[in-house]
């Protein structure tokens, strides 16, 4: 079982403020997120803006215009502040407000603050241009730059008393957090291609005749585009399904976050599978309408209460 563990005690007016900040880049740059997160009580909501923050900054790091030598640099300064704010060494006054606001988190809540060293391991990667031969090469990368950041919301959500196969949490978080980075992967394939990067197994790239690649609106000659995006929507839709697991785990309103967020990314996937050459014209998204329905329906607990009877038909 994991549970969240807040203080009684009220943050500092500097601690506000730097929680404040946090809000306001999560807003700003993550409106999937930001819905999903709204669901939360107060602690949470900032707890995960926090993480959100910090996660974004090294994101930005790896996808910034900034030389290569002064990127690992940037990052190894990202690395130094997570061993700081894990030593306790980050006061209130700091002046990074980021650094304050995951320090007073993790001081709430029981984050494992090793996966936000997976994170900037798997930035690492992309800087390295690392490619992916297979599904099982692509899942390491997966698992740094989104597998860890599920497991980092799962310290701050924790798990009810008593949640029957809690044991099973984390990796339950860890796979919805691989369904989301595969989702990702397809909505950006086409922008990912114009800055030289190609996430997709080469292995499925090859299966489909799309080794050649990504470089304009339309598929390569002679490819089955349609084929590869319907071949891993398969498979993100069979990591939702595992990840989902988690959801009767949680309490009310973290399960609504969770499903909020999840939902959002599925109903992306849907319109990806419904229209695969959309993904190579431009950034597949849904409409603000559509996301507060998903939010509405999490917070309803229709997901949880979905996959709590498929369990139960399962053990039945």
């Amino acid at each position: 079982m994991i549970q969240a563990v807040e203080s009684s005690a009220h943050a500092s007016a500097p601690v506000l403020a730097a929680y404040s900040y946090c809000e306001t880049v999560t807003g700003q740059q993550a409106r999937n997120f930001a819905y999903g997160i709204r669901l939360l009580p107060a602690p949470k909501r900032r707890a995960m803006s926090a993480l959100y923050a910090f996660s974004r900054r090294v994101d930005d790091i790896g996808d910034g215009e900034l030389a290569a030598d002064v990127k690992v640099a940037r990052l190894e300064e990202a690395r130094a502040t997570l061993a700081r704010i894990h030593e306790g060494a980050v006061e209130e006054d700091h002046t990074d407000p980021v650094a304050v606001a995951l320090a007073h988190a993790a001081r709430r809540f029981p984050i494992p603050l090793g996966g936000l060293d997976e994170l900037i391991d798997g930035v690492q990667m992309d800087l390295r241009g690392e490619t992916y031969e297979s599904w099982d090469d692509l899942k390491v990368y997966c698992r740094c730059v989104a597998g860890a950041i599920g497991r980092l919301s799962l310290g701050v959500f924790g798990t009810e008393p008593g949640a029957r196969g809690a044991e099973r949490a984390p990796e339950y978080a860890d796979t919805l957090g691989l369904a989301l980075q595969l989702t990702n992967i397809l909505r950006d394939v086409r922008e990912d291609a114009e800055d030289g990067r190609t996430y997709l197994p080469a292995d499925d790239l090859a299966k489909f005749g799309c080794s050649a690649g990504f470089s304009g609106p339309t598929p390569p000659e002679g490819s089955d585009f349609a084929g590869l995006v319907h071949f891993e929507v398969r498979r993100a839709r069979a990591l939702f399904a595992e990840g989902y697991r988690l959801l009767p785990m949680l309490d009310r309103r973290s399960g609504a976050c969770v499903a909020a967020m999840a939902g959002i990314y599925r109903r992306l996937l849907d319109r990806i599978e419904r229209d695969p050459e959309a993904v190579l014209r431009g950034r597949v998204s849904l409409p603000g309408r559509e996301k507060a329905y998903v939010a509405v329906r999490g917070l309803s607990g229709l997901d949880t209460r979905h996959v709590t009877r498929r369990a139960v038909r399962r053990r039945a």
